[in-house]
């Protein structure tokens, strides 16, 4: 008997989003939070304070304590639905909110340290703190792909310099340039532009004279 239920623990199923135990300090959860989420995260929707606080080997007013902190940082709600009987139901919509948010700030920060990380991959030295506030200041107004198109365009002109890249990118920035396509576009124009320049200018009559 002692085995399998031994045996039901180890493979009883067990919900533990992976964003919540790495952040919950983050979004100002406690510890005792966290245990209170985590329980309602592997149980049905429905809201039993005193089922909560038997399992939880809480005591009841300290479960509602847990439950209204939660409520009052809008992790979690608890809905009524009027049927004959009234039923509250444990909703945690706001819940997963806030670890999607969580996961695409931490994207973002990612994305940013890559950002650098490519600066000096391409100058073969260490970004100064200037150079950090530079980059950080671009990509408040410029995309990350805006912006590392210009290090390619100075890389590619053996061009190192910020301020070579800041020259460009507010060049293209004039010219309504937003991405490769844009630029690609924009080159065409000007080849074609050069192109017609240099047949008007040439000098037809004297090409049959001689």
């Amino acid at each position: 008997m002692l085995e399998k239920l031994i045996g039901i623990l180890k493979n009883e199923p067990f919900y533990v989003p992976s964003t919540l135990l790495r952040n919950y300090r983050k979004l100002n959860i406690t510890d005792s939070e966290l245990i209170v989420l985590i329980y309602l995260l592997n149980s049905d929707d429905s809201f039993n304070p005193k089922q909560i606080a038997k399992d939880l080997n809480f005591k009841l007013e300290e479960t509602m304590n847990v439950i209204n902190s939660l409520i009052e940082k809008t992790m979690l709600k608890i809905d009524i639905i009027n049927k004959k009987v009234r039923e509250e139901i444990v909703n945690l919509e706001e819940l997963y909110k806030k670890l999607a948010f969580v996961i695409i700030n931490n994207e973002t920060k990612n994305q940013k340290s890559n950002i650098f990380d490519i600066f000096e991959k391409e100058f073969g030295r260490t970004l100064s703190p200037m150079d950090y506030e530079i980059i950080s200041d671009w990509q408040k107004d410029f995309s990350d792909e805006l912006i590392l198109l210009a290090l390619k365009e100075a890389v590619f002109n053996g061009v190192n310099n910020l301020r070579y890249i800041d020259k460009i990118i507010h060049d293209w920035y004039k010219k309504g340039i937003k991405n490769e396509q844009d630029i690609i576009n924009d080159r065409k124009n000007f080849q074609n532009k050069k192109a017609n320049k240099e047949l008007f200018d040439y000098d037809w009559l004297n090409e049959r004279d001689s």
